[in-house]
């Protein structure tokens, strides 16, 4: 087998291998310019867009906030409870409980006031229906925020409670 000679003009082979990587090396710069005028350009129209709509809800970052239109925390009276008994079990729990509402401002706090009777029995009549093991992890408790929460609302409209917060939780 005969080798085939190498071709004489090495010149012309070196000048185009040196230009691919330049050719390459100019791609990737710009590139890497045109992904970064876009990112820039997308992030400059998203935070305009952003302050527009804070704008258009009166929302300013150096506005201060009015002390009177914080949330306020209303507390309520201890309960004590006494649980419904697990299956198979033959004593109830007592469920010792201290909570206290979320209101958005001093306004709600006035109008919950009055209707406080209203919230506990609605709390009484829901809490004698569970059991200790409804209580059980985080989840249980949990739970049984969302659905305070929601007895909360019902008993208080047109006014709401933004959260019903745990102070103490005891089953015995």
């Amino acid at each position: 087998m005969a080798k085939k000679p190498k071709k004489a003009p090495a010149a012309e082979g070196e000048e185009g291998s040196a230009e691919a990587p330049k050719s390459k090396k100019k791609l990737i710069i710009i590139a890497a310019a045109v992904l970064l005028l876009g990112g820039g350009g997308g992030g400059f129209m998203f935070m305009k867009s952003r302050a527009a709509h804070a704008d258009a809800h009166g929302e300013h970052a150096g506005e201060k906030v009015d002390p009177k239109a914080q949330a306020v925390f209303l507390d309520m009276r201890d309960m004590m409870v006494n649980l419904s008994p697990d299956p198979g079990a033959t004593k109830a729990n007592v469920l010792k409980l201290r909570v206290a509402l979320e209101l958005k401002d001093a306004k709600v706090e006035s109008t919950v006031k009055p209707l406080m009777p209203r919230v506990e029995d609605a709390f009484q009549t829901y809490l004698r229906e569970i059991r200790a093991s409804d209580l059980a992890g985080s989840a249980g408790l949990y739970r049984l925020r969302e659905e305070l929460l929601r007895r909360v609302n019902i008993a208080l409209h047109p006014a709401k409670a933004e959260a019903v917060l745990f102070k103490d939780v005891i089953v015995q």
